[in-house]
C-alpha cells in the first residue's frame, strides 16, 4: 500500500486527461466517504440534537426556505 508521500508523487506523474479522470473518480469517492458518514451518524443519534434545534427554529418562525 502506498503512502501519502508516494501517492502525491504518483498523481503529480498523470496526464492532464488522467488527471481528469482520476480527480471525477476522486471526487464520487469523497461524496460516497462523506455519504456513509452521515448515514452512519444519524442511525446512532448522534444528528438527534441538530435535528431537534433546526425543528424548534422552524416551528419558531426563525427559518427561512431554502
Amino acid at each position: 500500500m502506498m503512502n501519502t508521500q508516494e501517492l502525491k508523487t504518483t498523481v503529480s506523474k498523470l496526464s492532464p486527461d488522467q488527471l481528469f479522470k482520476f480527480a471525477e473518480w476522486f471526487e464520487e469517492f469523497i461524496a460516497e466517504q462523506w455519504d456513509k458518514k452521515i448515514e452512519t451518524d444519524i442511525v446512532s443519534g448522534r444528528l438527534d440534537t441538530l435535528g431537534e434545534y433546526a425543528d424548534s427554529e422552524f416551528v419558531a418562525g426563525r427559518a427561512k426556505p431554502l
